[in-house]
């Protein structure tokens, strides 16, 4: 791979995984609305050796189509297929800028794109001798599930159809660096923590969950770039941590006790994902203990 397009490059994943393509010396396209992400995310990067643009456009604009017609990039790295909202509008919004992205990959021969779903609404409510969750049939679990398996089959149409080969990215919960605190429990908790202020836990946090550092999540992507074509990949470490087991590591002792909100009706209470397929087919482990990691907020 020399050269390759990410969309939502300017976000907490993004912005660590183009910093990564910059250093094994791919030239790097952003492609950014901005919405979520900042362009203060990619400071290391635009000061980092290398070829980088930075395109503030919305990904399923005509401009971003022929950006890709322009560029035809190796690979594309689609990280806003499945935005955290629950809003109907805006999840079907995200599956419409898909839509339009493997359209123009189809178009203009690209040869990958390299995608991330959350595991945690693709494998419907599994039992608990069941975790850590091994890939298989995808059930969606709510819209974003909903969602995250349109975006799979519609992969798997371009793949049949037109060569487009794809690889697509089941993430557990990650965390790290730059995460908005509106963008995980992880660093919620983080915010709280460095306010003073009572963290939230939904429940009574007992709830499990499969905490992945972010620059472990980028070493996966960076590998999908080659490998792991055809097929849905979970991303995870295999653990499920107790979320107030989290919150207690983060708070120290001094921080107030959690505030306690009731749970989603759908809330998950034991989930983790099996890392064994990321380890046969991109030759990928984890290797930041959760402890390494949430030391580095």
């Amino acid at each position: 791979m020399t050269s390759a397009l990410v969309i939502g490059g300017a976000g907490f994943i993004g912005s660590h995984l183009v910093e990564r393509l910059l250093a094994d010396d791919v030239a790097v396209d952003v492609v950014d609305d901005l919405s979520h992400g900042s362009l203060g995310n990619l400071a290391d990067a635009r000061n980092a050796a290398g070829t980088l643009k930075i395109h503030h456009l919305d990904a399923g604009s005509a401009e971003c189509a022929a950006l890709i017609g322009m560029r035809r990039p190796d690979v594309i790295y689609h990280l806003a297929a499945v935005p955290r909202s629950r809003s109907t509008d805006e999840l079907s919004r995200a599956f419409a800028t898909t839509m339009t992205v493997v359209d123009a990959a189809r178009h203009h021969g690209v040869a990958k794109i390299v995608t991330a779903i959350p595991a945690s609404a693709i494998y419907g409510r599994p039992a608990s001798k069941d975790v850590p969750v091994k890939e298989r049939p995808l059930e969606p679990r709510g819209v974003r599930g909903v969602v995250a398996r349109a975006t799979v089959d519609l992969l798997e149409a371009a793949r049949d159809l037109d060569a487009v080969e794809f690889t697509a990215l089941a993430l557990g919960t990650v965390y790290g660096p730059r995460q908005r605190p509106d963008g995980g429990v992880v660093a919620a908790f983080a915010d709280a923590a460095r306010s003073g202020e009572p963290a939230i836990i939904r429940g009574d946090g007992r709830q499990t969950r499969d905490f992945v550092f972010v620059d472990d999540v980028v070493d996966a992507l960076g590998r999908a770039g080659a490998k792991g074509s055809g097929l849905v990949i979970n991303v995870g470490t295999g653990v499920a941590t107790p979320v107030r087991e989290v919150w207690q590591q983060v708070s120290g002792a001094a921080s107030p006790e959690p505030v306690a909100e009731p749970a989603p009706i759908d809330e998950l209470l034991r989930f983790a994902v099996s890392p064994v397929r990321a380890r046969i087919h991109l030759g990928w482990a984890p290797w930041t203990d959760l402890s390494d990691g949430l030391a580095q907020l």
